[in-house]
Protein backbone atom coordinates (compact mmCIF):
# COMPACT_ATOMS: atom_id res chain seq x y z
CA UNK A 1 0.00 0.00 0.00
CA UNK A 2 1.64 3.50 -0.90
CA UNK A 3 -0.92 5.37 1.05
CA UNK A 4 -1.13 5.98 5.01
CA UNK A 5 -2.99 8.14 7.33
CA UNK A 6 -1.92 9.13 10.59
CA UNK A 7 -3.36 11.24 13.27
CA UNK A 8 -1.81 13.95 15.16
CA UNK A 9 -2.29 17.35 17.03
CA UNK A 10 -1.70 20.81 16.47
CA UNK A 11 -1.62 23.78 18.46
CA UNK A 12 -4.22 26.58 18.29
CA UNK A 13 -4.28 28.83 21.54
CA UNK A 14 -5.26 26.90 24.29
CA UNK A 15 -6.94 24.38 22.27
CA UNK A 16 -5.52 21.45 20.24
CA UNK A 17 -7.09 20.44 16.29
CA UNK A 18 -6.86 17.31 15.11
CA UNK A 19 -4.32 16.69 12.07
CA UNK A 20 -4.39 14.27 9.36
CA UNK A 21 -1.06 13.36 8.32
CA UNK A 22 -1.60 11.90 4.96
CA UNK A 23 2.01 10.44 2.71
CA UNK A 24 1.59 9.10 -0.47
CA UNK A 25 4.23 7.20 -2.31
CA UNK A 26 4.89 7.74 -6.14
CA UNK A 27 6.88 6.37 -9.22
CA UNK A 28 9.63 9.06 -10.04
CA UNK A 29 12.93 10.80 -9.01
CA UNK A 30 13.46 10.80 -4.92
CA UNK A 31 11.78 13.55 -3.55
CA UNK A 32 10.25 14.82 -0.41
CA UNK A 33 7.33 17.87 -0.60
CA UNK A 34 5.39 18.50 2.56
CA UNK A 35 2.04 20.65 1.91
CA UNK A 36 -0.45 22.13 4.11
CA UNK A 37 0.62 25.43 5.71
CA UNK A 38 3.40 24.02 7.14
CA UNK A 39 6.26 26.47 8.80
CA UNK A 40 9.58 26.30 8.97
CA UNK A 41 10.14 24.49 11.75
CA UNK A 42 7.95 21.34 9.83
CA UNK A 43 9.75 21.80 6.91
CA UNK A 44 12.91 21.12 8.47
CA UNK A 45 11.63 17.60 9.63
CA UNK A 46 12.21 15.94 6.17
CA UNK A 47 16.10 16.03 7.43
CA UNK A 48 15.49 14.61 10.70
CA UNK A 49 12.65 11.93 9.57
CA UNK A 50 15.10 10.86 6.94
CA UNK A 51 18.25 10.02 9.61
CA UNK A 52 15.82 8.75 12.41
CA UNK A 53 14.34 6.23 9.62
CA UNK A 54 17.83 5.12 8.69
CA UNK A 55 19.51 4.97 12.29
CA UNK A 56 16.31 2.64 13.49
CA UNK A 57 17.27 0.12 10.77
CA UNK A 58 14.37 1.05 8.87
CA UNK A 59 14.72 1.67 4.99
CA UNK A 60 13.78 4.83 3.57
CA UNK A 61 11.89 4.86 0.60
CA UNK A 62 13.45 6.05 -2.78
CA UNK A 63 10.70 7.19 -4.15
CA UNK A 64 8.50 10.80 -4.59
CA UNK A 65 7.25 11.34 -1.19
CA UNK A 66 3.87 13.94 -0.87
CA UNK A 67 2.88 14.54 2.58
CA UNK A 68 -0.42 16.43 3.61
CA UNK A 69 -1.41 18.07 6.84
CA UNK A 70 -4.65 18.71 6.87
CA UNK A 71 -6.68 20.72 7.17
CA UNK A 72 -4.73 22.56 4.93
CA UNK A 73 -6.17 26.13 6.30
CA UNK A 74 -4.85 25.67 9.42
CA UNK A 75 -1.42 27.04 10.58
CA UNK A 76 1.37 24.26 11.80
CA UNK A 77 4.50 25.01 13.50
CA UNK A 78 6.75 22.86 15.86
CA UNK A 79 8.75 19.66 15.69
CA UNK A 80 5.65 17.84 16.94
CA UNK A 81 5.04 16.03 13.54
CA UNK A 82 8.41 14.45 13.29
CA UNK A 83 6.97 11.64 14.56
CA UNK A 84 3.50 11.17 12.67
CA UNK A 85 5.58 11.91 9.49
CA UNK A 86 7.81 9.56 9.88
CA UNK A 87 4.84 6.62 10.61
CA UNK A 88 3.24 7.64 7.71
CA UNK A 89 6.52 6.80 5.32
CA UNK A 90 6.67 3.84 7.52
CA UNK A 91 2.95 2.68 6.93
CA UNK A 92 2.98 4.05 3.13
CA UNK A 93 6.25 2.07 2.11
CA UNK A 94 4.50 -1.38 4.39
CA UNK A 95 7.45 -1.29 6.59
CA UNK A 96 4.64 -0.78 9.80
CA UNK A 97 1.23 -2.45 9.75
CA UNK A 98 -0.93 0.40 8.36
CA UNK A 99 -4.04 -0.46 10.16
CA UNK A 100 -2.36 -0.33 13.75
CA UNK A 101 -2.54 3.33 13.36
CA UNK A 102 -6.11 4.39 13.24
CA UNK A 103 -6.45 3.73 17.11
CA UNK A 104 -3.71 6.13 18.56
CA UNK A 105 -2.58 9.44 17.78
CA UNK A 106 1.08 10.74 17.56
CA UNK A 107 3.23 13.40 19.03
CA UNK A 108 7.05 13.93 19.09
CA UNK A 109 10.04 15.47 17.74
CA UNK A 110 12.47 13.05 16.58
CA UNK A 111 16.50 13.31 17.18
CA UNK A 112 18.64 11.92 13.78
CA UNK A 113 19.11 8.79 16.07
CA UNK A 114 15.46 8.04 16.34
CA UNK A 115 14.97 9.00 19.97
CA UNK A 116 11.38 11.24 20.75
CA UNK A 117 12.43 14.14 22.47
CA UNK A 118 9.43 16.77 24.05
CA UNK A 119 7.32 18.70 22.34
CA UNK A 120 5.01 21.65 23.88
CA UNK A 121 1.39 21.52 23.48
CA UNK A 122 1.10 17.55 25.16
CA UNK A 123 -1.78 18.28 27.72
CA UNK A 124 -4.44 19.60 25.44
CA UNK A 125 -3.31 17.26 23.49
CA UNK A 126 -4.36 14.63 25.37
CA UNK A 127 -8.14 16.26 26.44
CA UNK A 128 -8.86 16.05 22.72
CA UNK A 129 -7.21 13.04 22.08
CA UNK A 130 -9.48 11.49 25.03
CA UNK A 131 -12.10 12.93 23.79
CA UNK A 132 -12.02 11.21 20.74
CA UNK A 133 -11.63 7.80 22.27
CA UNK A 134 -7.96 7.57 20.66
CA UNK A 135 -4.62 6.53 22.68
CA UNK A 136 -1.91 8.97 22.32
CA UNK A 137 1.61 8.21 21.98
CA UNK A 138 4.43 11.04 23.58
CA UNK A 139 7.36 11.12 24.12
CA UNK A 140 9.11 9.75 27.96
CA UNK A 141 9.54 13.83 28.75
CA UNK A 142 5.60 14.70 28.08
CA UNK A 143 4.33 12.04 30.33
CA UNK A 144 4.28 13.97 33.74
CA UNK A 145 2.03 16.88 31.99
CA UNK A 146 -0.18 14.13 29.19
CA UNK A 147 -1.12 11.74 32.24
CA UNK A 148 -2.56 15.01 33.83
CA UNK A 149 -6.00 14.61 32.20
CA UNK A 150 -7.04 11.37 33.54
CA UNK A 151 -9.24 9.99 30.98
CA UNK A 152 -6.44 10.13 28.23
CA UNK A 153 -5.06 6.92 27.36
CA UNK A 154 -0.88 7.97 27.60
CA UNK A 155 2.21 5.44 25.94
CA UNK A 156 5.43 6.88 26.19
CA UNK A 157 8.03 4.68 24.19
CA UNK A 158 11.65 6.21 24.14
CA UNK A 159 12.85 5.46 20.78
CA UNK A 160 10.78 4.65 17.18
CA UNK A 161 12.05 1.17 16.92
CA UNK A 162 10.73 0.20 20.16
CA UNK A 163 6.99 2.10 19.19
CA UNK A 164 7.38 0.05 15.92
CA UNK A 165 7.68 -3.12 18.07
CA UNK A 166 4.21 -2.05 20.07
CA UNK A 167 2.57 -1.44 16.45
CA UNK A 168 3.67 -4.99 15.38
CA UNK A 169 2.41 -6.20 18.56
CA UNK A 170 5.81 -7.79 19.17
CA UNK A 171 6.26 -5.69 22.55
CA UNK A 172 3.45 -3.99 24.45
CA UNK A 173 4.52 -0.65 25.96
CA UNK A 174 3.34 0.21 29.42
CA UNK A 175 0.34 2.08 30.07
CA UNK A 176 1.87 5.37 31.66
CA UNK A 177 -0.29 6.61 34.86
CA UNK A 178 -0.94 9.88 36.51
CA UNK A 179 1.90 10.95 39.46
CA UNK A 180 0.62 14.13 41.48
CA UNK A 181 1.54 14.36 44.67
CA UNK A 182 -0.62 15.75 47.70
CA UNK A 183 -0.58 19.61 48.10
CA UNK A 184 2.45 20.69 48.91
CA UNK A 185 2.90 24.96 50.08
CA UNK A 186 6.07 24.76 51.79
CA UNK A 187 8.12 26.31 48.39
CA UNK A 188 5.66 29.90 49.17
CA UNK A 189 7.34 31.88 51.52
CA UNK A 190 5.19 31.84 54.56
CA UNK A 191 3.26 34.99 56.21
CA UNK A 192 4.85 34.65 59.71
CA UNK A 193 8.02 36.24 58.31
CA UNK A 194 6.17 39.70 58.14
CA UNK A 195 6.73 41.68 61.63
CA UNK A 196 3.74 43.81 62.30
CA UNK A 197 1.93 45.10 59.59
CA UNK A 198 -1.64 43.64 60.82
CA UNK A 199 -3.91 46.00 59.18
CA UNK A 200 -1.93 45.34 56.02
CA UNK A 201 -2.03 41.41 56.76
CA UNK A 202 -5.88 42.23 57.03
CA UNK A 203 -6.34 43.43 53.60
CA UNK A 204 -4.52 40.27 52.45
CA UNK A 205 -6.54 38.49 53.53
CA UNK A 206 -9.74 39.67 52.17
CA UNK A 207 -8.19 40.24 49.12
CA UNK A 208 -7.41 36.76 49.64
CA UNK A 209 -10.90 35.75 50.44
CA UNK A 210 -12.77 37.12 47.56
CA UNK A 211 -10.43 37.06 45.20
CA UNK A 212 -9.85 41.20 45.60
CA UNK A 213 -7.31 43.47 42.95
CA UNK A 214 -4.67 44.88 45.55
CA UNK A 215 -2.21 47.76 45.81
CA UNK A 216 -0.01 48.28 48.74
CA UNK A 217 1.85 52.07 48.51
CA UNK A 218 3.76 53.37 51.13
CA UNK A 219 8.13 54.24 51.48
CA UNK A 220 10.60 51.34 50.86
CA UNK A 221 11.13 48.98 53.19
CA UNK A 222 8.22 49.10 55.00
CA UNK A 223 7.24 45.03 54.04
CA UNK A 224 5.30 45.71 50.64
CA UNK A 225 7.05 42.83 48.35
CA UNK A 226 7.22 40.62 51.69
CA UNK A 227 3.24 40.67 51.52
CA UNK A 228 2.77 40.43 48.26
CA UNK A 229 4.92 37.75 47.76
CA UNK A 230 2.80 35.94 50.42
CA UNK A 231 -0.22 36.16 49.21
CA UNK A 232 -0.40 32.49 46.50
CA UNK A 233 0.79 30.85 50.06
CA UNK A 234 -3.06 32.15 51.83
CA UNK A 235 -4.43 30.64 48.93
CA UNK A 236 -6.75 27.41 48.51
CA UNK A 237 -5.86 24.55 46.55
CA UNK A 238 -6.52 24.50 42.48
CA UNK A 239 -9.83 22.14 41.66
CA UNK A 240 -9.07 19.53 39.26
CA UNK A 241 -10.65 21.83 36.66
CA UNK A 242 -8.28 24.98 37.22
CA UNK A 243 -5.22 22.51 37.66
CA UNK A 244 -5.93 21.27 33.98
CA UNK A 245 -6.75 24.63 32.77
CA UNK A 246 -3.51 25.99 34.27
CA UNK A 247 -1.49 23.36 33.29
CA UNK A 248 -2.43 23.76 29.47
CA UNK A 249 -1.42 27.42 29.35
CA UNK A 250 2.16 26.32 31.11
CA UNK A 251 1.86 22.93 28.40
CA UNK A 252 1.53 25.60 25.10
CA UNK A 253 3.66 28.15 26.44
CA UNK A 254 7.84 28.29 26.07
CA UNK A 255 7.83 28.00 30.01
CA UNK A 256 8.93 25.13 31.89
CA UNK A 257 6.29 22.61 33.00
CA UNK A 258 3.68 23.34 35.27
CA UNK A 259 5.86 21.40 38.71
CA UNK A 260 3.09 22.21 41.06
CA UNK A 261 -0.23 20.16 40.63
CA UNK A 262 -3.19 22.32 42.74
CA UNK A 263 -0.87 25.03 43.46
CA UNK A 264 -1.55 28.64 42.96
CA UNK A 265 0.53 30.00 40.06
CA UNK A 266 2.94 33.18 41.14
CA UNK A 267 4.17 35.39 38.23
CA UNK A 268 6.49 38.11 38.99
CA UNK A 269 7.50 40.28 36.16
CA UNK A 270 10.48 42.63 36.07
CA UNK A 271 9.11 45.93 35.49
CA UNK A 272 11.03 46.29 32.40
CA UNK A 273 8.79 43.58 30.65
CA UNK A 274 6.88 44.90 27.58
CA UNK A 275 3.13 44.53 26.82
CA UNK A 276 3.35 41.55 24.79
CA UNK A 277 5.20 39.78 27.26
CA UNK A 278 2.87 40.53 29.65
CA UNK A 279 -0.34 39.79 27.42
CA UNK A 280 1.02 37.37 25.06
CA UNK A 281 1.55 37.81 21.19
CA UNK A 282 4.23 37.48 18.65
CA UNK A 283 3.82 35.95 14.89
CA UNK A 284 3.26 32.39 16.74
CA UNK A 285 1.05 33.66 19.49
CA UNK A 286 1.98 32.54 23.09
CA UNK A 287 0.84 32.76 26.44
CA UNK A 288 2.02 36.38 28.40
CA UNK A 289 2.07 36.66 32.10
CA UNK A 290 -1.15 37.27 32.25
CA UNK A 291 -2.37 33.77 31.34
CA UNK A 292 0.37 32.49 32.83
CA UNK A 293 -1.01 33.64 36.28
CA UNK A 294 -4.49 32.06 35.24
CA UNK A 295 -6.13 30.71 38.55
CA UNK A 296 -3.07 32.58 40.72
CA UNK A 297 -1.73 35.74 41.79
CA UNK A 298 0.30 38.32 38.74
CA UNK A 299 2.62 40.64 41.12
CA UNK A 300 3.70 43.74 40.19
CA UNK A 301 6.07 45.40 42.02
CA UNK A 302 7.33 48.97 41.62
CA UNK A 303 4.10 49.36 39.72
CA UNK A 304 4.44 53.06 38.55
CA UNK A 305 8.42 51.91 36.98
CA UNK A 306 6.59 50.09 34.57
CA UNK A 307 5.73 51.96 31.10
CA UNK A 308 2.21 53.62 31.02
CA UNK A 309 1.37 51.84 27.42
CA UNK A 310 2.47 48.02 29.33
CA UNK A 311 -0.17 49.12 31.90
CA UNK A 312 -2.63 49.90 30.45
CA UNK A 313 -3.15 46.19 28.34
CA UNK A 314 -3.94 44.92 31.76
CA UNK A 315 -7.51 46.94 31.58
CA UNK A 316 -9.45 44.75 29.41
CA UNK A 317 -8.16 41.10 30.96
CA UNK A 318 -9.06 42.38 34.41
CA UNK A 319 -12.91 43.15 33.34
CA UNK A 320 -13.03 39.77 30.73
CA UNK A 321 -10.58 36.71 32.06
CA UNK A 322 -9.14 36.39 28.93
CA UNK A 323 -6.98 38.04 26.25
CA UNK A 324 -7.56 37.77 22.38
CA UNK A 325 -5.13 37.89 20.05
CA UNK A 326 -5.51 38.54 16.63
CA UNK A 327 -3.62 38.04 13.18
CA UNK A 328 -3.79 38.21 10.08
CA UNK A 329 -4.41 34.83 9.69
CA UNK A 330 -5.73 33.21 13.10
CA UNK A 331 -7.32 34.79 16.21
CA UNK A 332 -6.58 33.28 19.16
CA UNK A 333 -7.82 33.35 22.83
CA UNK A 334 -5.96 32.67 26.16
CA UNK A 335 -7.29 32.69 29.32
CA UNK A 336 -6.22 35.33 32.02
CA UNK A 337 -8.82 35.06 35.02
CA UNK A 338 -5.74 36.28 37.69
CA UNK A 339 -5.51 38.20 40.70
CA UNK A 340 -3.84 41.19 40.19
CA UNK A 341 -1.50 42.72 43.06
CA UNK A 342 1.22 45.56 43.43
CA UNK A 343 3.28 47.69 45.16
CA UNK A 344 4.35 50.95 44.64
CA UNK A 345 6.22 53.90 46.11
CA UNK A 346 3.79 57.14 47.54
CA UNK A 347 6.77 59.08 45.06
CA UNK A 348 9.88 58.61 43.29
CA UNK A 349 12.13 59.11 46.14
CA UNK A 350 10.09 57.17 48.36
CA UNK A 351 9.03 59.11 51.13
CA UNK A 352 6.05 61.50 50.44
CA UNK A 353 4.09 61.40 53.25
CA UNK A 354 6.40 60.06 55.51
CA UNK A 355 6.69 61.13 59.28
CA UNK A 356 10.54 60.34 59.41
CA UNK A 357 12.03 61.25 56.27
CA UNK A 358 11.33 64.25 54.30
CA UNK A 359 10.09 64.20 50.47
CA UNK A 360 12.69 65.49 48.30
CA UNK A 361 10.16 65.26 45.16
CA UNK A 362 8.98 68.70 43.39
CA UNK A 363 4.93 68.73 42.85
CA UNK A 364 5.83 68.26 38.61
CA UNK A 365 7.58 64.83 39.70
CA UNK A 366 5.17 63.71 42.06
CA UNK A 367 2.51 63.82 39.56
CA UNK A 368 4.60 62.49 36.28
CA UNK A 369 5.38 59.50 39.04
CA UNK A 370 1.49 59.12 39.91
CA UNK A 371 0.50 59.72 36.51
CA UNK A 372 2.35 56.49 35.55
CA UNK A 373 -0.62 54.73 36.79
CA UNK A 374 -3.65 55.56 35.48
CA UNK A 375 -6.97 56.19 37.17
CA UNK A 376 -9.23 53.64 34.85
CA UNK A 377 -6.86 51.23 36.06
CA UNK A 378 -6.52 52.11 39.59
CA UNK A 379 -10.26 51.98 39.52
CA UNK A 380 -10.14 48.08 38.73
CA UNK A 381 -7.73 47.46 41.83
CA UNK A 382 -10.48 46.75 44.79
CA UNK A 383 -8.18 47.20 47.89
CA UNK A 384 -6.11 50.24 48.25
CA UNK A 385 -4.31 50.70 51.27
CA UNK A 386 -1.38 51.99 52.79
CA UNK A 387 1.47 50.42 54.48
CA UNK A 388 3.50 52.73 56.93
CA UNK A 389 6.68 52.85 58.50
CA UNK A 390 7.44 49.85 61.44
CA UNK A 391 8.73 51.21 64.93
CA UNK A 392 11.88 49.87 65.54
CA UNK A 393 10.29 47.44 68.34
CA UNK A 394 7.86 45.88 66.34
CA UNK A 395 11.04 44.93 63.76
CA UNK A 396 12.74 43.22 66.80
CA UNK A 397 12.97 39.14 66.00
CA UNK A 398 11.91 37.99 69.57
CA UNK A 399 8.80 39.65 69.32
CA UNK A 400 5.33 37.66 69.74
CA UNK A 401 5.15 34.86 66.82
CA UNK A 402 2.91 35.84 64.23
CA UNK A 403 0.56 34.02 62.60
CA UNK A 404 1.20 31.54 59.64
CA UNK A 405 0.21 31.11 56.21
CA UNK A 406 -1.66 27.47 56.74
CA UNK A 407 -3.72 28.59 59.50
CA UNK A 408 -4.88 31.89 57.44
CA UNK A 409 -5.19 30.18 54.09
CA UNK A 410 -8.16 27.61 56.27
CA UNK A 411 -9.99 30.75 56.99
CA UNK A 412 -9.78 31.66 53.22
CA UNK A 413 -10.76 28.36 52.16
CA UNK A 414 -13.80 28.37 54.13
CA UNK A 415 -14.52 32.25 53.02
CA UNK A 416 -14.37 30.90 49.52
CA UNK A 417 -16.36 27.63 49.92
CA UNK A 418 -18.88 29.74 51.03
CA UNK A 419 -18.80 32.01 48.26
CA UNK A 420 -19.13 28.87 45.94
CA UNK A 421 -21.77 28.36 47.50
CA UNK A 422 -23.70 31.16 47.31
CA UNK A 423 -22.68 32.17 43.72
CA UNK A 424 -20.80 29.04 42.37
CA UNK A 425 -18.05 32.14 42.46
CA UNK A 426 -15.62 34.58 44.51
CA UNK A 427 -16.91 37.35 45.56
CA UNK A 428 -14.38 39.45 43.72
CA UNK A 429 -15.87 37.21 39.92
CA UNK A 430 -19.56 38.87 40.21
CA UNK A 431 -21.06 40.13 37.73
CA UNK A 432 -22.89 43.94 38.45
CA UNK A 433 -26.32 42.13 39.08
CA UNK A 434 -25.38 39.37 41.14
CA UNK A 435 -23.68 42.10 43.34
CA UNK A 436 -27.13 43.78 43.44
CA UNK A 437 -28.71 40.72 44.74
CA UNK A 438 -26.32 39.22 47.33
CA UNK A 439 -25.10 42.72 48.21
CA UNK A 440 -28.17 43.91 49.41
CA UNK A 441 -27.48 46.93 52.14
CA UNK A 442 -30.04 48.90 55.13
CA UNK A 443 -31.48 52.60 53.88
CA UNK A 444 -28.91 54.20 56.81
CA UNK A 445 -25.34 51.97 54.93
CA UNK A 446 -27.03 52.97 51.67
CA UNK A 447 -27.02 56.71 52.14
CA UNK A 448 -23.06 55.90 53.90
CA UNK A 449 -21.89 54.72 50.51
CA UNK A 450 -22.97 56.90 48.50
CA UNK A 451 -21.59 59.95 50.52
CA UNK A 452 -18.69 58.41 50.02
CA UNK A 453 -19.10 57.76 46.22
CA UNK A 454 -19.71 61.50 46.08
CA UNK A 455 -17.29 62.55 48.29
CA UNK A 456 -14.56 60.66 46.57
CA UNK A 457 -15.97 61.13 43.21
CA UNK A 458 -15.87 57.32 42.43
CA UNK A 459 -17.13 55.65 39.25
CA UNK A 460 -20.16 53.05 39.32
CA UNK A 461 -17.18 50.24 39.11
CA UNK A 462 -15.84 51.49 41.95
CA UNK A 463 -19.45 51.53 44.00
CA UNK A 464 -19.99 48.01 42.92
CA UNK A 465 -16.40 46.85 44.03
CA UNK A 466 -16.79 48.37 47.38
CA UNK A 467 -20.18 46.59 47.96
CA UNK A 468 -17.79 42.67 46.99
CA UNK A 469 -15.13 43.77 49.20
CA UNK A 470 -18.00 44.49 52.04
CA UNK A 471 -19.74 41.35 51.09
CA UNK A 472 -16.30 39.55 51.85
CA UNK A 473 -15.86 41.15 54.96
CA UNK A 474 -19.39 39.62 56.21
CA UNK A 475 -18.22 36.35 55.01
CA UNK A 476 -15.24 36.30 57.33
CA UNK A 477 -17.28 37.51 59.94
CA UNK A 478 -19.75 34.52 59.55
CA UNK A 479 -22.43 37.45 59.00
CA UNK A 480 -25.64 36.90 56.73
CA UNK A 481 -26.19 40.38 56.08
CA UNK A 482 -23.77 43.31 55.47
CA UNK A 483 -23.66 46.01 57.97
CA UNK A 484 -22.04 49.80 58.55
CA UNK A 485 -19.29 48.77 60.03
CA UNK A 486 -18.34 45.86 56.45
CA UNK A 487 -19.31 49.03 54.57
CA UNK A 488 -16.83 51.54 56.55
CA UNK A 489 -14.02 48.72 56.38
CA UNK A 490 -14.62 48.48 52.23
CA UNK A 491 -14.38 52.09 51.66
CA UNK A 492 -11.44 52.93 53.78
CA UNK A 493 -9.49 50.77 51.19
CA UNK A 494 -9.63 53.21 48.66
CA UNK A 495 -6.31 55.15 49.74
CA UNK A 496 -5.30 55.96 46.38
CA UNK A 497 -8.89 57.59 45.46
CA UNK A 498 -8.83 59.85 48.78
CA UNK A 499 -6.10 61.49 47.93
CA UNK A 500 -6.94 62.66 44.36
CA UNK A 501 -9.69 64.12 45.71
Amino acid sequence: MSLATVYTRASCGIDSPLVRVEVHLSNGLPALSIVGMAKTAVKESKDRVRSAILNSYFEFPSRRITINLAPADLPKDGGCFDLPIALGILAASGQIPPESLARFEFLGELGLTGELRGVHGALPAAVSCAAARRSLIVPPENVDEATLCGEAVIFAPSTLLQLSAHLHQRQELALQSSSTGDLDCSHYPDLDDVRGQQQAKRALEIAASGCHNLIFCGPPGTGKTMLASRLAGILPALTEQESLEVATVYSISNHSGFRHFQQRPFRNPHHTASAVALVGGGSNPKPGEVSLAHHGVLFLDELPEFKRSVLEVLREPLESGEIVISRANQQVTFPAKFQLIAAMNPCACGYFGDLKRRCRCTPDQLRRYRDQVSGPLLDRIDIQINVNRLPAAMINHNHTAEETSSEVRQRVARCRQLQQRRTGKTNGQMTNKETEKHCILTVTDQQLLNQAVDKLQLSARAYHRILRVARTIADMDHAKDINQQHVTEAIAYRALDKENI
